[in-house]
């Protein structure tokens, strides 16, 4: 069995951290100690460091001169930057991803819509929106495009955590039925519009939503 390199247990650490970092659990502004995170893991500063410099590039951290790495905070305008951004890429997949998308892939998304609309806490609900979500735009096969789009995923999470962690009802999700029964009908523009509005809208509301993503209404666009 290969001994883990370097990068592989920085991997590691950043997955762990930025799992921690989204959920809640280390909260924004906290210190990262490099000295504290490489006992957890058994590792040297090396790997400890790369692992900081990876959840930097994802936004979730941030470097101070002579004082290490902090949990970067997050705000209303951080979340309207990225819902807009959101509405943007995930439209552009999509457009690339519908002439891929066959009968059993959408049935598949229909399931975690379901899964979705059934969860019993915003942990859950963020697991199958995000399933949702991939299911959908995964095969327009551009790599970049898609790993963008799951950073700002998982900066969208941080805020749904935070905002939803206490108080939770699930609902029936409309705009993801929506989306579905367009792509079904071979309509790729009008499932491309509902899809911008329904990671849109929510950066347009100044304070916290209803709902997780949003309830928005899809009928004018008719």
């Amino acid at each position: 069995m290969s001994k883990p390199t370097a990068d592989t247990i920085a991997t590691r650490i950043a997955t762990v951290l930025a799992e921690r970092i989204i959920s809640g659990m280390i909260a924004p502004d906290t210190r990262l100690r490099q000295d504290h995170i490489g006992a957890e893991f058994g590792a040297s500063h090396v790997p400890v460091r790369e692992a900081f410099r990876q959840l930097e590039a994802r936004g979730l951290a941030v470097s101070q001169p002579r004082r290490g790495y902090r949990v970067t905070s997050f705000d209303v305008a951080e979340l309207r930057e990225v819902a807009e951004m959101r509405a943007s890429l995930e439209s552009l997949a999509l457009r690339h991803a519908a002439p891929r998308l066959n009968q059993k892939v959408l049935a598949t998304a229909e399931a975690a819509n379901r899964d979705a609309e059934a969860a019993g806490n915003v942990r859950d609900w963020e697991e199958a929106n995000r399933a949702f979500h991939r299911l959908l735009l995964s095969p327009c096969d551009m790599p970049r495009l898609l790993g963008a789009i799951d950073d700002l995923h998982s900066a969208s999470a941080r805020f749904l955590f935070a905002a939803w962690r206490s108080e939770w009802e699930a609902r029936t999700d409309h705009d993801h039925r929506a989306i579905l029964a367009a792509l079904r009908r071979g309509q790729t523009d009008r499932a491309c519009a509902l899809l911008s509005r329904h990671v849109g809208w929510i950066g347009k509301r100044s304070n916290v939503p209803a709902s997780p993503e949003t309830s928005m209404s899809y009928k004018n666009l008719e």
